[in-house]
């Protein structure tokens, strides 16, 4: 006879994920972040409490920077751990939704484990249920569906037999990542079953590295000999490969310079004399020249996204073909490139035994020099005694001038990404960057997720105040839990990017700085004593000089430290980038749009028509 344990639905869900394991003997879900209502408090809550340090509760402050928290320590760890988030119905589950569309675009695993309405449907409509006129399956977490990998909904407690090992087989798949969505409906949670003995026996997940097939290697090695001016994009995918070696070597060994995504920055030290930097509408001067001239793009782990290809005008030489080494078919075939199905260091292993001893002639190494001096040059302090407000890129240059190879670099959306993309030099694995999604609000909540992924590592966070307003309250929780890392806020007073954009559209400025918005009263923020409130360390930085300074004396303290710094909103890094596709209004505005539809129409007129 089989043997049973007899648990309620809530305390077999967490006994489960206890017990799955990592090659390296760890959890593979850490822990579990919670904030509780009803819909998870007396099911879920009750488990998580009894299971204790099994399955570690960490408390936040919002489900979504929860979730953003377990996104960044999971892409940190190369996704071979990841966090659970546990909600309760309604907002508290909708509130996941955004942070659930940054890991599937990502490509990162979370488990989002959501309070759902009663299976029985005795006490419907409960509060903050929301109902389907023409639909009783509904609710309101039938929004994970489009932004999951995995979606399902628990309404009998044997669910969970076949739905969380279908969770845990896609986020530990590396073709598949991503975030998982268990929709637990809240009677369900509390239900006792007689699960078998087994189903909770330890499983070690394994982090598969797919073979190539030797006739798409045979094929694109071909290619690569046949080509005379080739250059390798580095995206993600190299990083999640741990790929980073191979990627060194293969570039050495053939002599092929190499550019790197948002994604893939870090990947390759900006020491390194074949590393360009960085492509497309936020790359380097030498960077996309290379990218221009080349006759083949070597794609390894990248999507391909706009900012990476100039909206598809970047690749300009009319011989260009395209290869991409990537793990899903899906990827790998965007933009009718010739596929190379594969986990990335394997791939990189095997095309450099295919092409043997081929190298390349030098690329100019003068580019890259030159493109040097000019980031040198737009980063350096400000000359003294000047009542100028210093640019971003100034910003960045103060933290680069104290960096330390362990420092790690982080943003997620406004001016810093790009800025830092093109001007910041990183070391190697030095780089975080949320910008698949590029998620206003993920910095914070992002940073503390890095730290308690790499303890060791000193993280700085770049947020604006736009950002810093949309979501700051996780950095409560870090000084709760003693989580330390710096954040560089940068006061513009508004949406300083944005409002470049809107510019260079023709648009007037409007909405986006606190000056051009419609309020009676600009606000004056006092973020060192928001901050302070919170339980950081916060100091205003008058200057760059006074911003180098407060980097080196956060080192060594247990919470957080918030410098704010006021900046220029006008200025763009001043160097390196290429035109980005947003749509301008076809008819209508003054002289200025038309210029800026004139720009449009050009460039629009170089994109490809196919993907």
């Amino acid at each position: 006879m089989t043997q049973t344990i007899n648990l309620t639905a809530a305390q077999a869900m967490v006994k489960w994920l206890s017990v799955q394991m990592t090659d390296d003997g760890e959890r593979f879900i850490e822990g579990v972040w919670a904030i509780f209502g009803h819909g998870n408090v007396a099911g879920i809550g009750e488990a998580l409490h009894g299971i204790g340090d099994a399955l570690p509760t960490w408390r936040g402050q919002n489900e979504q920077t929860m979730a953003h928290a377990a996104i960044a320590y999971a892409k940190t760890m190369r996704r071979r751990r990841a966090m659970a988030v546990t909600s309760s119905i309604g907002p508290g589950a909708t509130n996941m939704v955004t942070a659930a569309a940054v890991a599937h675009v990502n490509r990162l695993p979370v488990l989002l484990i959501a309070g759902d309405v009663f299976a029985n449907r005795r006490p419907d409509p409960v509060l903050q249920q929301i109902e389907a006129f023409d639909d009783g399956t509904v609710s309101a977490n039938d929004c994970f569906r489009p932004v999951a990998r995995y979606f399902d909904r628990i309404s009998r407690p044997e669910h969970l037999l076949t739905a969380l090992p279908r969770a845990m087989g896609m986020m530990t798949d590396p073709q598949n990542a991503g975030p998982a969505v268990i929709a637990f409906c809240q009677d369900v949670q509390a239900e006792m079953y007689d699960y078998p003995a087994d189903f909770f026996v330890p499983k070690t997940w394994r982090i598969r590295r797919p073979e190539p097939d030797a006739r798409e290697v045979s094929d694109v090695a071909a290619m690569i000999a046949q080509s005379s001016r080739p250059v390798i994009v580095a995206g993600g995918g190299v990083l999640y490969a741990r790929a980073e070696d191979q990627l060194a070597g293969f570039a050495e060994r053939h002599n092929i310079p190499l550019v790197e995504t948002q994604a893939g920055k870090g990947g390759l030290a900006a020491t390194h004399p074949l590393n360009f930097g960085s492509p497309g509408v936020t790359g380097s001067g030498c960077a996309n020249d290379l990218c221009r001239e080349a006759d083949l793009v070597i794609g390894v782990g990248t999507r391909f996204q706009d900012f990476t290809t100039g909206s598809w005008t970047l690749f300009e030489n009319a011989s260009r073909r395209i290869i991409s080494i990537n793990l899903h078919p899906y990827d790998a075939q965007k933009h009718l490139a010739v596929p190379l199905v594969a986990d990335a260091r394997v791939a990189l292993d095997r095309l450099s035994e295919a092409l043997g001893d081929l190298r390349f002639d030098a690329c100019d190494p003068s580019a890259r020099s030159d493109w040097l001096a000019e980031v040198a040059r737009v980063t350096a302090a400000p000359e003294p005694n000047t009542n100028a407000l210093p640019t971003d890129a100034q910003v960045i240059g103060a933290v680069q001038r104290v960096a330390r190879d362990d420092t790690v670099a982080m943003c997620a959306a406004g001016t810093m990404p790009g800025a830092l993309q093109v001007l910041w030099q990183a070391s190697r694995g030095g780089y975080h960057m949320e910008y698949g999604n590029s998620c206003m609000g993920y910095e914070l909540a992002g940073a503390m997720g890095i730290k308690l992924a790499s303890p060791a590592k000193e993280v700085i966070c770049f947020v604006g105040d736009g950002s810093y307003m949309m979501a700051n309250s996780e950095l409560a929780t870090a000084v709760m839990r003693r989580v330390p890392f710096t954040v560089v806020l940068t006061d513009n007073r508004g949406y300083g990017c944005i409002n470049r954009l809107q510019i260079e559209c023709g648009g007037a400025e409007f909405n986006n700085l606190y000056r051009d918005a419609r309020v009676e009263t600009q606000p004056e923020i006092d973020f060192v004593s928001h901050a302070r409130s919170m339980g950081a360390v916060a100091v205003k930085a008058g200057d760059i000089a006074a911003l180098e300074a407060e980097i080196v004396a956060a080192r060594g303290r247990n919470i957080p430290t918030v410098i704010v710094i006021d900046t220029d909103a006008a200025p763009g890094t001043g160097v390196g980038g290429h035109w980005w596709d947003v749509a301008v209004p076809q008819a209508g505005g003054p002289e200025r749009l038309e210029e800026a539809r004139g720009r449009y129409n050009a460039n629009a007129a170089l994109q490809r028509t196919f993907n």
